[in-house]
């Protein structure tokens, strides 16, 4: 079917035409890699070789199956199949294939894909593919283990006759955007299990029908006493699964180390993310904020989000020894929250608790979770302090509608694009008028004039400054004890060139927030601007321990610093792996086509110089020269003639 008038609007916030778009249905397969960044950051040249074999291998079995591969960024895959049963067989031999060849590596190196694949109706404009069928399809694959594959039930429904293949129900999911729940099932591994159970299906259940019914009741009672008998010791003591120090990605810090995973939404609504989320990131602010306790950035634990991991594989992935996970339910004015808290070294568990509160109580309790953590890992407040503010400054039904309307906003600044940041000053502004005291609002707002200053979307870079400082100074004269505003009042300092407020800012805001990924990466900013890289560069290395797989901007900044410094391999590798993270992150690749100019790489350079204009044909040198706010006009200028050598205009 093809639209034929109109106007829409695609993710990015740009409009399309219409008539372009045809709808048709598509079985979609998605694959990514389980623990990518943990294999870049212990091997990112091995690992980067690996992943384009695999992908080759890939292609060609999906080719072989009938299916095309329609976009593969980073560790991605997604291809298209007009078969069902095609896709499913295909996804079988693809793991088959990957097992084969993983047998022959080491464990550290092996790389395992997990897929998903769904039947849905998608949108096609000059052959790109988007829409809920392709969106099913990726959040089923997060479902999947490491080397498996999941379905949605209308796939299931496909081929449960069709293949000799046995499955497993593992429930119903809420997919986000997606209105209901999805059925999913899992593909057992083919092998003697799965032969037994389609032999059974196959010669057991006619015999079954014939039973007399009371023997099928005497014959379900003794299998349902065996199997309490055989799961008996497992009561007794458990099987756990605990991580190990070898295999951690990072070595342990010498502080007790903790990451929080995103608490689940349980409500069946997925307009709650807002709510889960914001409990999990509150819980983060605030244990961040004690020293001598290693906290992992939201930014690295919100990658896990909807992904159904071990904590051993959260231990081993960003090196800490306890993790704290729960889920949220809302229903009416009344909250449930159960939470716990896991040494992932014993796989013990430290506590557990379930709390059912009204809603206006939710400040509160996320003190006492707070609070019950830092308890149990033997770690004290010191007197007088308090584990969060939040609770004063949204009191009541009111207060809790701000509070989620601030979360909607933070959600799509994080978006780093046009359309986003548009709708996060929407946001913004409503959270301003229907809560004028919160002073989180006007944080917002600041950084929606902060990210509109480097989007070009104000109406001059200046106002954008003074507006962002504004806003933020509008916060702190509420309360001057945010670590995040004092960051970013000295971010638009070091815009403005005003280096020594800059780094007050930046200090102050370290000192608040001594555990803050964020913290620490806007205090070397401020260091490496005002011409102090050498110092800058251990800051954001600690950035990336407290972030270790979470924002760009982490290693983008480090790989200035090293290109200021003349450190020119190691900031290569820096911002490959800011690319690998945002394979069109615009300053990466200027950072690179800069770096290789000065290492005599002309060629690399060039060709990075063409990323950039792909990215942004209208790319401006002039423009980027007046914007970047170094204090050195040396490094200003030897960066931009470099980016002129490699052909920028």
């Amino acid at each position: 079917m093809t639209l034929k008038k109109g106007r829409t609007r695609n993710g990015f916030g740009d409009s399309m035409t219409t008539q372009e778009v045809k709808r048709k249905l598509a079985t979609i397969l998605s694959g990514d890699v389980r623990g990518y960044g943990r294999l870049l950051t212990k091997d990112e040249a091995g690992t980067i070789c690996t992943l384009s074999t695999y992908k080759e291998m890939m292609a060609s079995l999906i080719q072989q199956h009938g299916g095309k591969v329609i976009d593969a960024p980073g560790d991605h895959v997604l291809a298209e199949f007009s078969s069902v049963a095609d896709a499913v067989q295909c996804a079988v031999e693809i793991q088959k294939e990957l097992k084969n060849r993983n047998d022959e590596l080491p464990e550290h190196r092996r790389m395992e894909f997990r897929i998903g694949i769904n039947l849905g109706e998608v949108s096609e404009k000059e052959e790109k593919i988007f829409g809920d069928g392709l969106n099913v399809a990726a959040r089923i694959q997060m479902l999947s283990d490491a080397g498996g594959i999941c379905l949605s039930g209308i796939v299931y429904e496909q081929v449960k006759n069709k293949l000799e293949f046995s499955y497993e129900y593992i429930g119903k999911h809420t997919v986000k955007n997606i209105a209901g729940p999805v059925r999913v099932y899992r593909v057992l591994p083919v092998g003697e299990t799965a032969s037994l159970v389609s032999s059974w299906k196959r010669i057991g259940l006619n015999y079954w029908k014939q039973l007399n019914p009371a023997i099928k009741i005497i014959i379900v009672l003794i299998a349902l006493a065996n199997g309490i008998w055989q799961l008996y010791p497992h009561f007794i003591n458990p099987s756990v699964e605990v991580a190990s120090k070898k295999k951690m990605a990072f070595p342990l810090p010498d502080d007790p180390s903790i990451a929080v995973l995103p608490f689940v939404n349980m409500s069946g609504d997925p307009k709650q993310e807002f709510l889960s989320d914001g409990i999990t990131e509150v819980i983060i602010t605030a244990l961040s904020k004690v020293p001598h306790l290693f906290v992992i950035s939201r930014q690295s634990t919100f990658s896990y989000k909807g992904k159904p991991v071990k904590v051993k594989q959260v231990s081993e992935e960003l090196g800490v020894r306890y993790v704290l996970e729960g889920s949220v339910q809302r229903s009416a004015d009344r909250i449930r929250i159960n939470a716990q808290l896991i040494d992932a070294l014993t796989g013990r568990h430290i506590w557990a608790e379930r709390y059912d509160r009204d809603l206006t109580d939710i400040f509160a309790l996320q003190d006492e979770i707070t609070i019950k953590t830092l308890t149990a890992i033997r770690v004290k407040l010191t007197e007088g302090e308090q584990a969060s503010t939040y609770d004063k400054y949204y009191k009541g039904k009111q207060g809790l509608d701000c509070y989620l309307k601030t979360m909607e906003g933070w959600h799509y600044y994080w978006g780093h694009n046009v359309g986003d940041t548009r709708e996060a000053r929407r946001i913004a502004e409503e959270a301003i008028a229907m809560c004028p005291n919160v002073p989180m609002n006007y944080v917002l707002m600041g950084m929606v004039n902060q990210m509109e200053f480097w989007l070009g979307l104000g109406k001059s870079p200046r106002e954008s400054i003074e507006k962002g400082i504004e806003w933020t100074q509008k916060a702190l004269a509420i309360d001057d004890s945010m670590p995040f505003a004092h960051g970013l009042l000295g971010h638009f300092y070091c815009l403005k060139r005003e280096y020594d407020k800059a780094l007050a800012e930046g200090e102050r805001a370290v000192a608040l927030d001594p555990g803050g990924a964020l913290t620490h990466l806007g205090y070397g900013m401020s260091l490496n601007y005002a011409g102090r890289s050498e110092e800058a560069i251990p800051i954001f290395i600690k950035a990336i321990r407290l972030d270790p797989l979470g924002e760009t901007g982490n290693f983008l900044h480090l790989a200035q610093a090293y290109r200021v410094t003349g450190r020119f391999k190691e900031a290569v590798s820096e911002f490959k792996k800011a690319l690998q993270r945002s394979p069109d992150n615009l300053f990466a690749h200027l950072g690179l086509a800069g770096t290789y100019i000065l290492m005599g790489r002309e060629e690399d350079a060039r060709a990075e110089a063409a990323e950039v204009l792909r990215i942004n044909p209208k790319f401006s040198l002039d423009y980027f020269a007046k914007i970047l706010p170094f204090k050195d006009q040396s490094v200003i200028d030897t960066h931009i003639n470099a980016l002129r050598k490699a052909g920028l205009k």
